[in-house]
């Protein structure tokens, strides 16, 4: 099945379709607030497992050390990469900075609801154009993450079924590869600024260094240049 899947480049509609369970977060919280459930996809065995094999067999390119062409300061899903290496290297940027009498600025930016908003057109045109993925793979992609469908159940009640116009399915191996896939080019964004960046998945930590004694109107006019795309 998993070989006629890849093959004809066709991901079966019945396996498209996710469960999400909201979970409260605490049990103190307010069970009528939608903030203070969690989110949890339930997706089949068998989704799982194809995507898996997908992701074993072409994605393992992307964490090569050949290829490099995943964000260099990207520390989430990839071997030997994980929050301890984002932190030691966001710590150790701050120290050095301190200890060479500068003064430092950390910004914290979280997307929200970063995976539930991938933009399927987008996300393919990225693993074409900039990750080199040939026709099959591009068609089994597109396969994989369009028609999909979700209902929403919270105690022992069902949602009425709704189809995804966007997004990628979390839960999934693929999911968390699709998205550093989707947003790889922002590093290079912001190596244009004055910032250094570290990212683990949606969280991105931009880090700005300067004088503690003389911070001229150069060094304030690049710490407030708006990242843009280009």
């Amino acid at each position: 099945m998993a070989n006629l899947s890849l093959s004809f480049a066709i991901f079966l509609s019945s396996q498209k379709h996710t469960r999400v369970l909201l979970i409260l977060k605490k049990l103190d919280m307010d069970a009528f607030e939608l903030q203070s459930y969690c989110p949890v996809s339930n997706l089949t065995f068998i989704s799982k497992f194809w995507s898996g094999l997908l992701h074993d067999v072409c994605l393992v390119t992307l964490k090569s050390e050949l290829y490099q062409l995943l964000p260099r300061y990207q520390s989430a899903y990839r071997l030997h990469h994980s929050t301890e290496t984002a932190l030691i290297r966001v710590v150790n940027d701050i120290l050095r900075s301190v200890d060479s009498g500068n003064v430092c600025a950390l910004v914290l930016l979280d997307l929200s609801a970063a995976f539930d908003t991938v933009d399927h057109g987008l996300l393919l045109n990225i693993v074409s154009s900039r990750f080199g993925f040939g026709r099959p793979v591009h068609q089994w992609l597109q396969s994989y993450l369009t028609g999909r469908t979700q209902t929403v159940s919270i105690i022992d009640q069902l949602s009425t079924l709704t189809t995804l116009s966007c997004g990628v399915p979390q839960g999934s191996v693929l999911g968390p590869a699709q998205f550093i896939m989707y947003t790889e080019d922002l590093s290079q964004v912001i190596d244009d600024s004055a910032f250094r960046p570290h990212f683990y998945a949606d969280d991105s930590q931009l880090l700005a260094t300067t004088s503690a004694s003389v911070m001229s109107v150069a060094s304030w006019s690049a710490l407030r240049q708006p990242l843009c795309c280009p």
